[in-house]
């Protein structure tokens, strides 16, 4: 294209001037919720990637050099090609959305009304394997809190520790083990539906503690007969690693907000919607009708049995409301456990027999079921830190017969037009340049998985995430020394470049523009490398902010104060202290504390000082402590960032290059896992089965009694 000066510049940018007034104005002017606004940025989208990949195609390509120079043209532009393709895919499906929120609110009043006998029976099913307790015991407790006349809770032990059974026996809950651990998860919950008879099966992780209206907002979706399964969002109390690392937990959403809160109701709308293995009830007719068993064929068996289940007639509906509160990994190495399980278990589905490419599915729900984008996105975050380190240090280009104003004219309406779309569908959920670090971050470890898994898609090991203590890891030093290469590199390509005898690029005019690339990928990589250095977690439970009055009573002196709280966790309270009452008042005086809806807790004055101070309670396994969990865990209350401008995440990562360093965690100091002692290391290998409690201890009704006693 040749150079452009004056005027013309106006019609350069006009495409530009039109990606920014309709994706990123139109939002602001009218509701998202239109199909036709939606309808309209796709439109675009679609429109602009076309032109795009139409110049890229027929422009762009060099292949009248040598082989190597070819093979690097047409290599990068087979993998744009494939991202820009699962790219008008997921804007495909945010072409739909729904908010399920009101038919929950109708059904609701009717479910309240049902009493034991005309209730249908769920059956509870929490899988673990090697959670500690401090992790098990909210789930458990939160379970039993549920709203549902007619509920049985069972936990699934594959681990068959003696101390469990004893603690399910002691709050009433059933227990169950088997003998092998085969197939995994779902081996483990196929064997409990051989022994059970709900008419419907909710499962929680072991981690994933439910809200006690969860049966309440969710079961009413059942009134469809062609309802299968009802799956809630994967919300959570602490911090991931990323909010951790970079020291943005009150200011960065969690990494799966967007998945969760933007694509998940986009597919509901298209009935492609899955069960994501936790939050979710399964009707157990619809699983009869695929044996009366979860498959398990991969080791991401919820995805898998949702193909099954749509291909019986059935769907599964979505309601994007938070229900559940789990464990997001505490640690990087926990973080990749998990990431790695979901990106093998996705690529197996496509080698068998039930999976998106097989018939007895519309063309739609074939397509967004297609797990491509985990190669996708690990091959284009990869290629975008490579592909200007190799231009400056080689003068290979990518792109041929290239020119700023062609970069201007096709690549930035394509890169704004991609980057706004997923602004405008999920407002505050996505960020463009914390998905570029999460996503370079994940590509070094998954995409090695990815290519592994097409090569050899069976025969791999259902790795559980670690939790609690067990979730502990140094920082990721391959991916650290990678980064720090890459950052070297791309100095030293643009040091070369600056001098002429030493310029490997010919084209000066795109000298500032690789120059303002390579710029950002240095950021997306240095922060990429404080997300390698794992942040010491000094607290062993997460502190809620809760505001509200607190008896105090000294033991020591006979004292008594009604002080106010900042915040609580399950080992103690943070206390505003009133600064004349101090006097009498000492660290380690024996108290006891009142909480409402929870009683008098044994504690410990732990710190005091002129305005606040520090309670720590008694350990000890008392009634008091499930209803602190039920106080904590099972009322909707979370400590992570819920949402955030693009603006202010943006300007708070580049913030963390000036001052990098890694935040230490202030709270209670850690403590060792206190595990009851077993009778013997395991239960024998065989079946056990120890029914749950007709009734069992109903804490609201005790929470209720300790408010009037106070």
């Amino acid at each position: 294209m040749a150079s452009l000066e004056g005027a013309q510049w106006s019609l350069l940018l006009a495409p530009l001037m039109i990606v920014l007034g309709v994706i990123y104005v139109m939002p602001g002017a009218v509701s998202m919720r239109s199909p036709w606004a939606r309808w309209t940025i796709v439109g675009v989208v679609w429109a602009v990637a076309a032109r795009y990949l139409w110049w890229r195609g027929t422009e762009t390509l060099i292949l009248d050099q040598g082989p190597a120079e070819t093979a690097w043209s047409v290599g990068c532009f087979i993998i744009e090609l494939l991202a820009i393709a699962d790219g008008v895919l997921l804007y495909l499906a945010f072409a739909r959305t729904t908010d399920r929120r009101a038919e929950a609110d109708a059904a609701e009043p009717r479910l309240r009304a049902l009493t034991p006998e005309t209730a249908p029976k769920v059956d509870v099913f929490i899988p673990t394997y090697d959670e500690p307790l401090s992790v098990l015991e909210k789930t458990i407790i939160g379970a039993c809190a549920m709203d549902w006349p007619n509920l049985a809770i069972w936990v699934l032990d594959d681990k068959r520790r003696p101390w469990l059974r004893d603690y399910c026996e002691a709050k009433g809950v059933g227990y169950i083990t088997r003998p092998d651990n085969l197939g995994a998860k779902a081996g483990n919950v196929n064997h409990a539906l051989t022994v059970t008879d709900g008419e419907f099966v909710a499962i929680f992780d072991a981690d994933f503690v439910p809200q006690r209206q969860f049966l309440m907002r969710c079961m009413g979706f059942f009134e469809d007969p062609k309802v299968g399964i009802v799956q809630t969002p994967h919300a959570f109390y602490n911090h991931d690693p990323m909010q951790t690392n970079l020291g943005m937990r009150k200011s960065l959403p969690d990494d799966q907000r967007f998945f969760f809160e933007a694509i998940m109701p986009s597919r509901d709308g298209w009935d492609a919607a899955f069960c994501c293995g936790s939050n979710s009830v399964t009707r157990r007719a619809a699983l009869h009708e695929v044996g009366d068993a979860l498959p398990e064929g991969s080791i991401t068996e919820d995805m898998l049995l949702s193909l099954e289940v749509l291909r019986k007639g059935y769907v599964t509906r979505y309601l994007c409301e938070r229900l559940a509160y789990g464990l997001a990994p505490e640690s990087v190495s926990a973080f990749f456990v998990q990431r790695q399980r979901w990106a093998r278990g996705a690529i197996q589905i496509l080698f068998l027999k039930a999976g998106p490419l097989a018939a007895g599915l519309p063309l739609i729900q074939r397509l967004l079921f297609l797990p491509t984008h985990w190669l996708t996105q690990g091959l284009m975050c990869l290629m975008c830190l490579v592909t200007p380190v190799v231009f400056l240090l080689t003068g290979a280009p990518p792109m041929g017969h290239t020119s700023l104003e062609a970069v201007c004219y096709y690549v930035l309406p394509m890169i704004f037009a991609m980057c706004g779309g997923l602004m405008a569908f999920a407002p505050g959920k996505y960020n463009p340049l914390a998905a570029q670090v999460l996503g370079t971050f994940q590509s070094f470890k998954l995409l090695p998985t990815v290519l592994a898994t097409f090569i050899r898609p069976h025969g791999h090991a259902f790795k559980v995430t670690p939790k609690g203590a067990n979730a502990t890891g140094e920082y990721e030093r391959g991916i650290f020394l990678t980064c720090l290469v890459l950052i070297l590199l791309t100095l030293a390509g643009l040091a070369i470049n600056l001098s002429p005898e030493w310029r490997r690029v010919q084209e000066l005019s795109l000298v500032p523009l690789v120059a303002l690339w390579s710029g950002f990928n240095i950021v997306v990589l240095f922060l990429v490398s404080l997300l390698c250095l794992q942040t010491a977690a000094r607290r062993t439970e997460e502190r809620f902010p809760i505001e509200e009055p607190v008896i105090v009573r000294n033991l020591a002196n006979g004292g008594s104060l009604t002080v106010m709280s900042a915040d609580m966790s399950l080992t103690g309270i943070g206390v505003r202290w009133p600064e004349a009452s101090i006097s009498g008042w000492n660290a380690g005086d024996a108290l006891s504390v009142y909480v409402s809806s929870v009683g008098w807790m044994p504690a410990q004055l732990a710190r005091l000082s002129a305005r606040q101070g520090g309670v720590s309670f008694a350990g000890g396994a008392r009634i008091e402590r499930d209803l602190l969990i039920r106080k904590l865990f099972t009322g909707g209350l979370n400590t992570a960032a819920d949402s955030a401008t693009a603006l202010s995440v943006t300007a708070g990562l580049l913030n963390r290059i000036w001052t990098a360093r890694m935040d230490q965690a202030t709270g209670d100091a850690p403590q060792a896992e206190v595990t009851p002692a077993p009778l013997a290391a395991s239960l024998p290998k065989e079946t056990f089965i120890l029914p749950p409690q007709t009734r069992r201890v109903d804490l609201g009704a005790i929470a209720e009694q300790h408010a009037r006693a106070a």
